[in-house]
């Protein structure tokens, strides 16, 4: 059985919210987007990603292959677009098989496992996790580094030839929850505090979701927020 929340909010910053989510738990699939490109550019390109993710997970595909896809009809998409801004969304998406899951992502959206501790099983797509990862950065200078949003990855703007969809699969377990999100979460709000939010059995999932917009928001709430929650009972 599987129990899920969901939520977003524009932030206190924006005046239009560029990410989007869905949730189905008949599909199995769950996911968040984090659009860019400023006008209407950033909510068009999620929106466009979530529905193709959508459709071509409905119809059999993979995750992998349903992500290839959606960043190719959005670059179709661009490319007949004569505006010159560029066009683009992180991924961040869940799919719950039988007593199998697995995840993939772009960018900097974060898909966490909750398991009786918190783990991030996604690796974020950006300059600053590349320094960390070539060990010229620690994670505490990371989490402040002015380039942090600086993205390496992100659909839409990645050529398909250059893009790395990050992926990951296990087995689901009762108990064993997974939490999704937009960096305007994990910008404002620490691991240790989604933690301690994750680990609130005694609150529904829709609870626990509601709480870390809250958190977000009075952390300043300089970002549009995502956040989807989803359990294994």
């Amino acid at each position: 059985m599987i129990e899920f929340g969901h939520g977003t909010h524009v932030g206190l910053r924006r005046t239009r919210n560029e990410d989007t989510y869905y949730a189905d738990a008949s599909l199995g699939l769950f996911l968040v987007a984090d659009g860019m490109g400023g006008h209407q550019h950033g909510e068009v390109a999620s929106a466009l990603v979530r529905d193709a993710v959508v459709d071509l997970v409905g119809r059999g595909r993979s995750l992998i292959e349903a992500v290839h896809g959606a960043a190719k009809r959005l670059l179709a998409h661009t490319r007949h677009s004569f505006d010159v801004l560029p066009m683009g969304t992180t991924i961040a998406v869940l799919r719950i098989i039988g007593d199998g899951y697995e995840v993939a992502w772009v960018g900097d959206s974060r898909i966490y496992l909750w398991k009786k501790e918190l783990r991030q099983i996604s690796h974020d797509h950006s300059l600053v996790q590349a320094l960390v990862e070539a060990g010229q950065l620690d994670p505490a200078q990371a989490a402040q580094h002015p380039q942090r949003n600086v993205l390496t990855q992100a659909l839409g703007v990645t050529a398909i030839e250059q893009l790395h969809i990050g992926m990951a699969r296990g087995q689901l377990e009762s108990g064993m929850g997974f939490l999704l999100c937009s960096d305007g979460l994990t910008e404002g709000v620490s691991d240790a505090s989604i933690a301690r939010t994750m680990a609130r059995t005694d609150l529904a999932a829709q609870e626990c979701v509601d709480q870390l917009l809250l958190s977000a928001l009075d952390s300043g709430g300089d970002d549009n927020i995502t956040v989807l929650i989803v359990r294994s009972c």
